[in-house]
This record gives C-alpha cells, structure tokens and sequence, in this order.
C-alpha cells in the first residue's frame, strides 16, 4: 500500500497552502464565511485568482482543464484548500459541482460532456444533483424513490418533489435521480437525468433555511410538474442509476472529508495560537494538563481522519470500489471534525463563542456532515454488514480449504 502523493501533488498543495491565507480567507473573514447568498462575480473573482496561482479544477484530467491529480494527490490539495470554507470554492472543487464534474467524466457520453462538463469544469456555470427528497422519499434510504420519470415521444415526463438540493439557487443544470420502474422500495428502477433548470415544470419552490451557510446556492427544494426532458438527457443507462451514483457517492464521500479536515485544521491552529498566548491561573493555557488533553486529543483526530482518508484514496486510485474504506472514513472523519471544533472553540472560551473568531461558523457548518453523504449510523450499518460477510466468506473458505478460521 503506498499513501505517498507525487511531487506535482505536493507542489500543488504547496501552492495552494499559500493561495488560501494570502487570498482566500480575507473573504471568508470578509463573507463571515456565509456563502448561501454569495453573489455570482466574488465566485467569478476567487476563481480566476484560483487559476492565475495555478491551483484550479486540479481533479480533472488536462483535457477538462485540470490538473489530473489522483486521489492521494488529492487528500493533500483538498484538505489544504478546506483550510477556509470558500477554498475549495475558489479551487472548483467545491460540492456538488466537484462530484458531478467525476460523474459525467465517468458516464456521460461526449455530447453531454461537451454540454455540461466543459463549462462546469471552466467554473462558466454551477450545477446540483437532486436525489434526496422529503419524507417517506428517498433520503438516507435511497430506494425510497418517489420522483417518476414516464416515457412519451421523444423523451421523458418527469414528476415529484426534491429538496436539500445543495447549491440549486444559481444552477444551470440539474441531475435528477427519478424512478423509471418498480415502485418506492425497490432497490433498482432508478435513472438520472441532466435537466437545465430553466426547464418549463422544474421549479425552485425556496432555499430552506439550515444550520450551515458555506455552500453557494444554499439547499434548495425543486417541485417537478411534468417536466419534459429530451432523451438524449438520461445520463447512463435507463435503470441503472442507483448503479451510477456509487460511481459519484463513494468518491464524493472522500473529498468531503478531504475538505472538512482542512477546516478541522485551521481550527486547531486557532486554538494552539490561543493556549500559546493566553495566560490563566500562572501560566500558559498551553502549560495546564487539561488544555493539553485536549489539543493533544485533536493532533490524534487529525492524524487518524488523515490515514483513513488516504487508505481510502489508495483504494480508489488502485481501481477498487473502497465502498468499506470511504464509509469507514466517512463516519470518523465526520465526527472527528466536530470533535476538533468543538474543542478549539472550548479552549478560546469567550473569545470562541463571539463573532470576533469563525469558530461558531466553523462549528454549524461542520455538525451537518454527520448527516449529510449518509448519516454516520447508516455508514455504521453498512460497515456492519459488510464485516459480518466478509467474516463469513473466511470462515467458509477456511472450511473448505481445511485452514484455520
């Protein structure tokens, strides 16, 4: 297993390092971190300073104006560009835009590459993906698909209710997950669909208000009535989009904790810059036992999310699913982060709590991650089931093979 990025990697990360606190945070201290409402040219601006430092859409192949970077380069990009909640903003790496651009890369054909790819990857245009929807829909449990898509001349009619659909206010274009057979609670049924949002029937009802403000376009709830989409729209094949979406959700995943690392880590910096200079019953907040449990505790989450995140980029860049690995990753990184927040905010006492410090943001913003690309007690079942099989597996063909279980 080798977890070592390449030197283009690291340099990129280096000059990333240097682009994000030489420009990037004076507009998020600037911002107050606040991206739900973030008008269209500071994102036009951040990116194109993004692409004058030479740290823009490192992800994608040259082709798609990239980088090409592979995953382990990726984890030291990311999390440096995740040091400011508008880095991966200005990087173009930035959820759901960063994921989307992997899914249509791996599934869309080239006329649909060259209609939505080529200008989303350019940062020309945003985009969201629509899957999740209210209550019984699909949301942690995706076969709980309730939108429909109906066949008719020429294309398909499209019918049903989305919400949480991250970055939706401003989007040019969405990938709509709608059930084409079966019935809510079948695993399979499902196709995506690339609908531009101006689409007649396709409307943005709100943005709902939520605990976190960093992600551009807020979280928005679409109403689809029918909705007509051409069928040279269906991403993929019809039926297979549950199959298609781990091509996107497993990776998508890891770069979300790609990023929340570098936001763990810049508060983590705040809170040793506070216990270094802050002094309290004769001493250096850093020099009491219980202060250094508590840094000591974070050094420990930083380094165990690190190692979890690049053994599952390992995984990926070597062909593999990493299903186990990226939900492993997930459920500790998501609650690791929180963890590292919450005690850098503790350690600056007051100063913490007021808005003289981006602890507070930092604290919403990162308290939905448990929740959102699957809650950690979802991961936790699958986790779960997938040990328990494997296990299994072992133990029969320790049978079979007369060796020790």
């Amino acid at each position: 297993m080798d977890l070592t990025p390449d030197d283009a990697a690291r340099s990129v990360a280096e000059r990333t390092r240097a682009f994000v606190r030489g420009t990037v945070l004076a507009v998020e201290r600037e911002r107050r971190g606040s991206a739900h409402a973030l008008p269209e040219q500071v994102r036009r601006d951040l990116q194109a300073a993004a692409r004058q430092a030479g740290v823009f859409c490192p992800h994608l192949p040259p082709r798609w104006g990239g980088l090409g970077i592979d995953r382990r380069g990726q984890a030291l990009v990311f999390e440096e560009a995740g040091y400011s909640l508008f880095g991966p903003l200005a990087l173009n790496i930035a959820a759901p835009d960063e994921g989307n651009m992997h899914l249509l890369a791996a599934v869309a054909d080239p006329d649909q590459q060259e209609r939505y790819l080529r200008p989303l990857a350019a940062g020309l245009i945003r985009s969201c993906f629509a899957m999740t929807e209210p209550a019984p829909g699909a949301g942690s449990d995706p076969s709980a698909l309730a939108t429909t898509a109906r066949p008719v001349s020429g294309g398909w009619v499209l019918n049903g209710r989305k919400w949480f659909t991250t970055g939706a206010d401003g989007a040019a274009f969405a990938i709509v997950m709608a059930r084409t057979s079966g019935q809510p609670g079948d695993r399979g049924g499902a196709t995506m669909f690339l609908v531009d949002t101006d689409a007649p029937g396709l409307d943005l009802v709100r943005t709902i208000e939520t605990l976190d403000e960093a992600m551009i376009g807020g979280h928005g709830e679409f109403v689809l009535q029918d909705c007509f989409v051409p069928a040279d729209r269906v991403l993929g094949a019809v039926d297979q989009g549950f199959d298609n979406a781990q091509v996107r959700l497993a990776p998508a995943r890891l770069t979300h904790c790609m990023r929340w690392l570098g936001l763990a880590r810049h508060a983590q910096d705040i809170a040793l810059d506070r216990a270094a200079g802050r002094r309290a019953f004769g001493s250096a907040l850093a020099d009491l036992g219980m202060i250094q449990q508590m840094l000591a505790d974070s050094e420990i989450d930083i380094e165990a999310s690190r190692a979890l995140i690049l053994r599952a980029a390992w995984e990926l860049d070597s062909g593999g699913r990493a299903a186990q690995s990226t939900s492993v990753a997930k459920a500790f990184v998501a609650e690791a982060v929180w963890r590292i927040v919450d005690r850098s905010l503790q350690i600056c006492g007051s100063l913490g709590v007021s808005g003289d410090l981006m602890l507070g943001r930092y604290l919403r913003e990162v308290r939905p991650f448990r929740i959102y690309d699957g809650p950690s007690e979802t991961h936790r079942w699958a986790i779960s089931r997938r040990a328990v099989k494997r296990r299994v597996q072992e133990r029969d063909a320790a049978v079979r093979g007369a060796l020790p279980a």
